[in-house]
């Protein structure tokens, strides 16, 4: 599908459909903006199948379709796992934008402890299914990776071994 038909039916959920257009101008020109606040040259590729797009576009575009019609929770699992570290950053920059615009509750799931203490106001660190830290305002103020680390050896009794952990 394409890029537009694919914000389409984003922007259609919770909507009672009927026999009007898919798409209308409207709609269309609503997309265009949406895409153009993106800064990727989307809003010029609205007929232009998804599966043409780099990943970073992918999730960019994803990010936009989860949140076209405001949602009551934001869930990001591992939402730039698969990128390269700049596109990666761009689309966290993107999320906190939208986030903050939008004023989303949001849960981001990640390996990636650097990118967690800078876009969460809220830690909460899992071993094996339980949860073994939970810390939130002027607690977290200065927390560390390295800090994060040890804690987790402290709490665990294991040791980190995930690279993506150690080096996001």
């Amino acid at each position: 599908m394409t890029i537009e038909e694919n914000l389409a039916i984003a922007y259609a959920r919770g909507k009672s459909r009927g026999l009007t257009p898919g798409i209308t101008k409207a709609d269309s020109a609503y997309f265009r903006e949406k895409l153009a606040s993106l800064e990727l040259g989307l809003e010029n590729r609205m007929k232009e199948k998804v599966g043409r797009l780099s990943g970073g576009q992918r999730q960019a575009l994803t990010l936009l379709m989860a949140t076209i019609v405001r949602p009551k929770l934001l869930l990001l699992d591992e939402h730039t796992a698969a990128l390269d570290p700049s596109i990666a950053r761009k689309v966290l920059e993107l999320t906190d934008e939208i986030v903050r615009e939008n004023k989303l509750c949001t849960l981001m799931i990640t390996h990636n402890m650097k990118a967690a203490l800078e876009h969460g106001t809220r830690t909460i660190m899992m071993n094996e299914g339980r949860i073994i830290m939970d810390i939130s305002g002027q607690e977290r103020e200065n927390v560390t990776v390295e800090w994060l680390i040890e804690q987790f050896g402290k709490r665990s009794g294991t040791e980190l071994d995930n690279d993506r952990m150690l080096l996001g």
